[in-house]
């Protein structure tokens, strides 16, 4: 409770720095809605007046006062709703660009934890919305206060007695919210992760990527009954949500009921018993109705308020976890080459090091090949080596020199056995990295000329069918279209995660017999399990629970008969 003031000033900033020029506008229509309902009430004390004295004239000037400000209080709640929008957006913009840089400045290692991603989703589903739900309410209050003020004011001139009727009911009203606050966070923080798990299931049964694979298993049905089961528990835990709040507003609902009712029968009483004159119980009467709703919306707001500090806090926990801004890397070039001494790495929760004790060498213009069985530590072996993860132990030296990580990761290109196929056209899936730059060279040298001649646009052409009407590639194409990501990128040393998986054997023949020339003199670290396309490499490394077992060329680890020449024994007798 004592964190909620300071929450509620941070989320007011964040909604003033979004856009000042909205707020002040909101701002003033919330003031001029306070106004205008203080003009009604006015308004209407000169109408029973002029009723009562039989001033015609009098009476015509109040009518046309009382449309008037009817007319205004009416017309503010639309133009606050539609400035409201274009306020919302920016202030969506802005909260997003906090979580993105806070994303962006994440580790990889901290990225693929579970626990970052349950609070990146849960801040996602809950927290981006009530910095501005926030500022909403603390317009309303402010409107409401005025509003408050005002008709205090005037049930305090004409019977002091009734303003603390009303004003009971905000009391229970703030603890209810309060309470309200509670459930809705625990409910929030509750289903997240099942949130999440719906949502994975409804990509599987709705996204192309899934489409053919769900289909071809007969996988539909049994993935529908555990999205089934999902909703099931969500409607659960809903229902039962619900329930509490619509006890909490039931009880809110009657305490201002019953604030209103003794108020109006108070007014009843003091006119039976001569204590208030007719028009000034018609005031009355009118200031209490408005009163009612001024509170109302300002137990609402301080409502809404209580409610959104327990997202708000949670948001500000997850900027605040974030790492602080490292600069960009410099891109170094390679002289000697890049090693790697007794490099020890353990992904987070895990007892068994995912690569332990490793030594490696890789030098300028060099091809190194990295083999293996599934779960080796190849590919955790290779983000090492490009500065995404750091050894907990053991060092990684470039040309002989400790280097820090961004300056690693900006001298070195990965392609990822699942790389990106970005639903943007063929340049920008190229030109990811730096967009300003010439794509035709590394389209040329990753061998996609006769491609980007047979697509309608040339490299122009939308590819994929998610976001647009595109075109889709082969998965031999798509090989190619990442192999010209990362040459364009043009670092001294490219890590290639099983280039080959999606070629056919001509087009694989293609790529590895001009390996060298392709990559244009860069070194490269190769990871395959097709051993035709390790043996050209200038030195093989053999790894096995994250251990290197055997390093040498292809003819030396054949010599060796061990666990190199078994399983390339075992790999080329499929082929006799």
């Amino acid at each position: 409770m004592t964190r909620t003031p300071r929450l509620v000033a941070a989320a007011a900033r964040e909604v003033w720095r979004a856009d000042r020029a909205g707020t002040i506008l909101a701002a003033v229509y919330q003031l001029l809605g306070a106004v205008a309902a203080l003009g009604v009430v006015a308004a209407g004390k000169f109408v029973f007046d002029a009723l009562l004295s039989t001033d015609h004239a009098g009476l015509t000037v109040s009518l046309l006062l009382l449309a008037l400000a009817t007319a205004v209080s009416g017309s503010v709640g639309p133009l606050q709703t539609q400035q409201n929008r274009i306020l919302g957006e920016r202030v969506s913009q802005r909260v997003w660009d906090r979580l993105l840089d806070t994303t962006a400045r994440a580790d990889l290692v901290t990225y693929e934890s579970t626990g970052f991603a349950t609070a990146l989703e849960r801040v996602r589903q809950h927290a981006l919305e009530h910095p501005f739900a926030v500022t909403a309410a603390l317009f309303g209050m402010t409107g409401s206060l005025v509003g408050v003020g005002a008709m205090s004011v005037v049930l305090v001139a004409v019977e002091p007695l009734l303003l603390p009727l009303l004003l009971a009911a905000g009391v229970p009203a703030i603890l209810l919210s309060r309470w309200a606050s509670r459930t809705e966070f625990a409910f929030a923080h509750r289903l997240t992760a099942l949130f999440r798990r719906r949502h994975y299931l409804r990509e599987l049964l709705t996204l192309r990527p899934y489409a053919a694979e769900v289909r071809a298993f007969d996988a539909f049905e049994p993935l529908r009954s555990r999205h089934d089961e999902l909703n099931a528990g969500v409607n659960t835990a809903l229902r039962q949500q619900v329930r509490r709040r619509q006890v909490i507003a039931g009880l809110t609902t009657a305490g201002v009921a019953a604030a209103l009712t003794l108020a109006l029968l108070a007014i009843v009483t003091l006119v039976r018993d001569g204590r208030l004159g007719l028009a000034d119980a018609g005031a009355a009467a009118i200031a209490v109705r408005l009163l009612s709703g001024q509170l109302g919306v300002l137990f609402g707001s301080i409502g809404g308020l209580l409610e959104s500090a327990p997202f708000l806090a949670d948001l500000a926990r997850f900027v605040a976890s974030g790492p602080a801004q490292v600069a960009a890397g410099d891109k170094h070039p390679l002289s000697s080459g890049v090693s790697l001494r007794d490099v020890r790495f353990s992904y987070p929760g895990q007892e068994r090091a995912a690569v332990d004790g490793v030594s490696l060498e890789i030098g300028a213009g060099e091809v190194v090949a990295l083999v293996g069985e599934n779960g080796s530590g190849k590919t955790t072996l290779a983000k090492v080596v490009a500065g995404l993860y750091d050894p907990a132990d053991g060092s990684r030296h470039w040309d002989g020199v400790a280097v820090p990580a961004a300056d690693v990761r900006a001298s070195v290109t990965v392609i990822f056995q699942d790389f990106v196929r970005y639903q943007m056209t063929l340049r920008e899936n190229i030109t990811i990295s730096a967009p300003a730059g010439d794509a035709v060279r590394a389209s040329s040298s990753a061998g996609l000329d006769r491609t980007v001649r047979e697509l309608p646009d040339g490299l122009d052409t939308m590819l994929g069918r998610d976001l647009d009407e595109g075109v889709d590639l082969s998965g031999g194409q798509w090989q190619r279209v990442a192999l010209a990501r990362a040459l364009y990128r043009d670092t001294p040393l490219i890590v290639l995660d099983e280039p080959a998986a999606a070629l056919d054997p001509r087009a694989e023949h293609e790529l590895f017999t001009n390996v060298r020339a392709t990559l244009g003199g860069r070194a490269a670290l190769l990871i395959s399990h097709r051993f035709s396309s390790t043996r050209m490499a200038d030195r093989i490394y053999v790894m096995d629970a994250g251990r290197v077992v055997e390093c040498g060329t292809h003819d030396e680890l054949m010599a060796a008969a061990g666990q190199y020449a078994e399983l390339y024994q075992l790999q080329s007798a499929a082929y006799h």
